[in-house]
């Protein structure tokens, strides 16, 4: 018992938990910004200075590394006499820590002296290549300088179809003596090719259709980029799960023309999703959607999606033809059914519209169409009616961001113009329009502003002419903060019921800044209101104050808001999650 107990204790004391943690502070002058950075990164001393294995010796070996590392460090910015002075002081106490002290002198960096710059080759007298080296005679020698200005020109070689474009001489040369550097770069471009015909290998689609991908055509200067892009466009449209782009360079002919081959993997044909989410607006939410990626093969497809919450039920489908540009340009038949019972309004809704969807080239989305709708609807608890009739309809929008999800600096904007008229198969006579837009501006690394307008008029002899869903109602998170969903709007004198009207106007301006990783805070005013001639009008407006919090989906949004103008004016708290724009 007594040597198992021996091995038990002498195991306790080499244990690593036996052991205090080696404390070590590493301390570096005579430094800043990249350099600074840079040599921080490569010091394994610095790096390792929290491992709570950290033994003696391994430190010790450590700081003897340490000189080469700063040196290694510094020679991508062209520093080649750097003077380093070190030391290393064991701790005064039980406790103390280890100190490690670099002071650096990283001196003046060396100038390039020399330059021997040459093109050669058939391509030699391209207009692209540069005439004269981009960096230039007695600057620093900045090696990322020098690795972008190399990438550059076999940028411009590969672009303008050299594909066999090769680097003949590519060196630095440093004299440590002298204190200069040379540089050498010698490039034969090789003659120049041609992009060929595109063949697809395949089991889905005809190849009649997948060639409206192919935005080149034959004969064109052999630019990767075309390839590239082509491989997105195919990959985009989710019939295929894997796109492989095949150059076939050794069946280029005397026209140097090089066939391409598209070997493509069909995708999985369907794509179920089910979420279930909340927002003040709406309450709890339930989602159900169904994708059919493919049908036929022409590029068909089809999308299904069930939403159920407290205060509307939706059943919406698109049916998607394949147009034109099959990537971007489509005609969509969809069914729609909606239910809908909020604090203003209720009632159903069908729809059946068949619209052509296309996108221009100044990256405007407009979808063009025709309705049938049937609308049974109850406002201000005693007002019902119905809508039935044909609804010509057009829209344009358009979204430019940084970054569509968490934006720094765009905008959203959308247009849609509607309307119908008893000549028209039409039970009423009425027309609409609308403009949304929102923007957001970065103001330095950690505040945006965001701005936010929703106008609206419709044509009518009289409100009670519009089908309750085409009314305009304001509040809400997306509205006017501070008011519930869609209670917002011209009231019955007699019921004090809301109506709606066939005017809007409300506006946001919103400040966020961010205070720690991704955590921010807002603060925010809210006004405006939906507005009728045949009503009193009212003038709202909110204030409040906001957290934030950055997710991959989008930023969560907890807002306090104030009713300034309600009678009495209170709190409203506001939750939502999504998309910036």
């Amino acid at each position: 018992m007594g040597f198992w107990f021996g091995v038990a204790l002498l195991l306790m004391l080499l244990s690593p938990a036996g052991a205090k943690a080696l404390k070590l502070e590493v301390k570096v002058s005579g430094l800043e910004g990249q350099y600074e950075s840079n040599v921080l990164a490569l010091l394994g001393l610095y790096q390792e200075r929290g491992d709570t294995e950290m033994s003696v010796p391994r430190l010790r070996a450590l700081y003897r590394r340490a000189p080469e590392q700063i040196r290694d460090a510094l020679a991508p910015f062209g520093l080649y006499r750097v003077e380093i002075e070190s030391s290393l002081t064991q701790p005064e106490t039980e406790e103390g820590p280890w100190v490690a002290t670099f002071k650096i002198d990283p001196g003046n960096p060396v100038k390039i002296s020399q330059i021997d710059y040459l093109i050669t080759g058939p391509g030699a007298d391209n207009p692209r290549f540069p005439k004269q080296f981009p960096m230039k005679v007695g600057d620093p020698l900045i090696h990322a300088d020098y690795e972008k200005a190399k990438s550059s020109i076999l940028n411009i070689a590969s672009e303008e179809g050299y594909i066999q474009a090769s680097l003949v001489r590519h060196l630095v040369l440093v004299d440590p003596v002298a204190y200069d550097a040379i540089v050498e770069f010698h490039l034969e471009t090789g003659e120049r090719f041609y992009l060929g015909q595109v063949r697809f290998e395949q089991d889905l689609l005809d190849d009649d259709f997948l060639q409206k991908f192919v935005t080149f055509k034959p004969g064109v200067i052999y630019n990767p980029e075309l390839l590239l892009e082509l491989q997105g466009r195919l990959i985009g449209a989710e019939y295929f799960e894997d796109v492989e782009i095949r150059p076939l360079e050794d069946e280029a002919g005397v026209d140097r023309q090089v066939p391409i081959e598209v070997i493509a993997t069909r995708n999985k044909a369907n794509v179920y999703r089910v979420g279930v989410g909340f927002g003040t607006d709406v309450g709890p939410r339930f989602n159900l959607d169904y994708r059919r990626r493919y049908i036929g093969r022409r590029g068909h497809n089809l999308k299904a999606e069930l939403e159920v919450s407290q205060l509307e039920q939706s059943l919406v489908a698109e049916y998607r033809i394949p147009i034109r540009n099959p990537s971007r340009d489509f005609i969509q038949i969809r069914p729609e059914i909606y239910a809908f019972d909020t604090d203003s309004r209720e009632g159903d809704l069908f729809k059946l519209g068949v619209a052509q969807s296309v996108q221009t080239k100044h990256g405007w989305r407009r979808v063009m169409g025709l309705d049938y709708r049937y609308e049974d609807f109850s406002v201000a608890n005693d007002d019902d009616g119905s809508f039935n009739g044909l609804v010509p309809n057009i829209s344009w929008s358009k979204v430019v961001a940084d970054d569509p999800i968490n934006t720094k600096n765009g905008y959203r904007i959308n247009t849609y113009l509607q309307g119908t008229s008893e000549n028209l198969l039409s039970s009423s006579s009425w027309l609409s329009g609308q403009l949304n837009y929102k923007v957001i501006k970065s103001l330095g690394e950690k505040m945006r502003f965001i701005g936010r307008t929703n106008l609206g008029a419709i044509w009518a002899s009289g409100i009670e002419e519009v089908p309750a869903s085409q009314r305009f109602f304001a509040g809400g998170d997306n509205s006017i903060r501070g008011w519930a969903f869609d209670v917002l709007g011209p009231d019955d004198p007699v019921t004090n019921e809301t109506v709606g009207g066939r005017f809007l106007a409300v506006g946001s301006l919103e400040l966020e800044h961010q205070i720690v990783g991704k955590w921010g805070g807002a603060v925010f005013t809210d006004f405006g209101n939906a507005f009728d001639p045949d009503y009193q009008e009212e003038w709202e407006q909110s204030v409040g104050l906001g957290i934030r919090y950055s997710t991959p989906i989008g930023p969560v949004r907890i807002d306090l808001a104030y009713a300034l103008t309600k009678d009495p004016a209170g709190f409203r708290l506001h939750f939502a999650l999504g998309p910036d724009l």
